[in-house]
């Protein structure tokens, strides 16, 4: 996988976001669980800090990204991510 570094971690590839962002636009039911994941999932006091964005911390994305896929820059496959949401929802 292509990856560019940057002060606050690794930046995936992409084109690999892009097809992870496409499995969840072609798939209205789960934008309310994919919303609500993000907003749970943001870091505290992201307005404190540069890039000012509700993004999750660095290094708690990589450790997420090490236990889930065995490697800190791992992401899921759109199929996953998907499988993940509706899981999430019907928590």
């Amino acid at each position: 996988m292509s990856t560019n570094s940057t002060e606050s971690g690794v930046v995936p590839d992409p084109k690999r976001l892009r097809s992870l962002a496409w499995a969840i636009a072609r798939r209205p039911d789960l934008w309310w669980a994919a919303a609500s994941l993000a907003v749970k999932h943001r870091r505290d006091g992201w307005w404190r800090r540069a890039p000012y964005l509700p993004v999750p911390d660095a290094s708690w994305l990589a450790f997420r990204r090490e236990t889930a896929f065995a490697d800190p820059e791992g992401l899921p496959t759109p199929h996953e991510l998907t499988e993940y949401l509706e899981w999430s929802a019907t928590m």
